[in-house]
């Protein structure tokens, strides 16, 4: 969930109704703007062309989701909801032929200006993840760090165009928070520990302004929601990964710290195989 209800005249928040296109306007408008600030808070932990999956600090390096290291060369590898792309460079880097796309065109301007200082150019493209404007079978593999997933209505569809541009056999990889967070506070301190709403709830949370529009918002799924999801793109469910929190990580990320970490999970990564 965000960590900066007041931008874009946020007056509240709280749980309610977004359909696909609101969605779409507020979380759009959301990070176009806060892309500066993001980065700002965020960039050092991110680098400019890293793989870190989630703030429990677990690189691609060390986890091998989308495979062994060695084998990424050539491989055309398409990035879903990619923020400043770091991801996909750290990929070039290793010889891989990535695509990053993000709905945002903030967070696109971070992309080129890391390519700029990177040397490492990536092909970007602006795009919703529940269509995308890529052929059937134009890529090896896909994944996303925490993006687009949870900010979509029809995340089951967003599953569905990843599955039709994978080549038979490709991998899909995605990192979200985890579904039992929802149903705390959003709070890194003894407040988040303590349960306030039912798991069961999946209305979207929605901060909104003055005149009601929103300017954010998450869905949230079930772990059985997911898996149906998954299942239903015809994708295969082949791990599901809970990190835990590195015992030398002190730093807090939003809601995410050292003692929520050290007590419930955070992050949900599916690994998915066609």
């Amino acid at each position: 969930m965000s960590e900066q209800p007041a931008k874009l005249g946020a007056v509240g928040l709280g749980r309610r109704n977004a359909d696909s296109a609101s969605s779409v306007r507020a979380n759009r408008r959301w990070w176009d703007i806060d892309a500066d600030d993001y980065h700002s808070e965020h960039g050092d932990f991110l680098g400019d062309a890293d793989f870190v999956w989630c703030p429990e600090r677990l690189r691609e390096a060390e986890a091998h989701l989308l495979g062994p290291v060695a084998d990424l060369a050539g491989r055309q590898i398409l990035e879903v909801g990619c923020g400043a792309a770091m991801c996909s460079r750290w990929l070039a880097g290793h010889g891989a032929r990535p695509v990053a796309f993000d709905l945002s065109a903030g967070m696109l301007r971070h992309a080129r200006a890391g390519a700029a200082n990177t040397g490492l150019d990536v092909p970007l493209v602006q795009a919703d993840a529940q269509y995308l404007p890529f052929r059937n079978e134009s890529f090896d593999l896909a994944f996303t760090s925490f993006g687009a997933v949870p900010f979509v209505a029809d995340s089951a569809q967003v599953m569905a165009e990843v599955a039709r541009v994978l080549r038979p056999g490709g991998r899909w990889v995605f990192s979200v928070t985890h579904p039992i967070r929802w149903i705390f506070p959003d709070d890194p301190g003894p407040g988040g520990l303590t349960a306030t709403t039912s798991y069961f709830d999946r209305t979207p949370y929605v901060e909104f302004d003055a005149d009601d529009v929103p300017t954010y918002v998450e869905h949230h799924r079930t772990l059985g929601d997911r898996v149906r999801e998954i299942n239903a793109a015809g994708f295969r469910l082949v791990d599901l990964i809970e990190p835990s929190w590195p015992a030398d990580l002190t730093q807090e990320w939003g809601q995410w710290s050292p003692l929520r970490g050290g007590i419930l999970p955070g992050t949900a990564i599916y690994v998915c195989q066609l």
